[in-house]
């Protein structure tokens, strides 16, 4: 499929999906956000995906936030709507199959920084910069940064970006546990496909439902999250990965995972 605001490459196991709208320093816009949802069930339909990386076009912005010149003049009403959206995608990124990271190559601001929490790992370029800073412009943050922050990096520090509307750098991000790895920008894409084709060749089902017990486990309390580990880890015993994978580790060898 052709998208107006995204670009998708697949290279074998592992997808790159650029937000590309480098003119407006890929802002989120309605009809962004409504392809940014088609584009994530697209990709999580595609069996032999098995990671995907998001980032933004350009060297200036992964995402500098949601579109202002869309959102002045909304009502009440319309606000909402455009909040729920944007709520609705990040989420289905967040329990989307696969492992997303993202490689932060710029601004990540407001809506730009909440879509990053959204994925599962988050690397940056020395250049990146992080911030809620809605409140500077009379608004709250309105795609989930009010919740998701403070869970990554706890209610103090989250309370005072958010409170605040300060802006940190990519080194500031990894010492509060925002992001996982800053590398030099000119070396992140390679750094990101790294990782993801380190994800790939592990057993592809157990890695999906590992972000599976991740993701919905950090919403339960500790007996239930526990129990739903315990699923997990039974279903993962019924794959013939799981048997290959033991059965390579007994024989000294390299396991091929057929993600079955």
């Amino acid at each position: 499929m052709e998208y107006a605001n995204l670009l998708l490459e697949k290279n074998g196991a592992v997808a790159v999906l650029t937000i590309n709208r480098p003119k407006a320093l890929n802002a989120l816009n309605s009809d962004t956000l409504s392809e940014l949802s088609t584009a994530l069930d697209e990709l999580g339909r595609d069996s032999g995906v098995k990671v995907v990386i998001l980032t933004g076009s350009g060297e200036k912005a992964f995402v500098a936030g949601a579109d202002i010149s869309q959102m002045k003049d909304f009502n009440c009403l319309e606000g909402r709507r455009f909040a729920q959206l944007g709520q609705a995608v990040f989420r289905k990124l967040e329990l989307m199959p696969q492992p997303v990271i993202a490689a932060i190559n710029g601004f990540a601001l407001g809506g730009g920084c909440e879509l990053a929490m959204a994925c599962d790992i988050r690397i940056a370029g020395e250049n990146a910069k992080f911030g809620q800073p809605e409140v500077t412009l009379g608004l709250t943050a309105g795609f989930g940064g009010t919740q998701r922050l403070p869970r990554l990096v706890g209610t103090g520090i989250a309370s005072e970006l958010l409170f605040t509307g300060d802006i940190i750098d990519a080194n500031e991000a990894y010492r509060i546990g925002l992001v996982n790895k800053v590398y030099p920008l000119e070396t992140l894409m390679e750094e990101a496909q790294k990782l993801a084709k380190r994800i790939a060749g592990r057993a592809p089902v157990a890695v999906q439902l590992s972000k599976s017990a991740i993701q919905r486990g950090a919403n339960m309390d500790l007996d239930s999250a526990q129990a739903y580990e315990a699923e997990v880890f039974g279903l993962t015993l019924s794959t013939q990965d799981q048997t290959e994978g033991c059965s390579a580790f007994l024989e000294k060898r390299k396991p091929v995972f057929e993600g079955k």
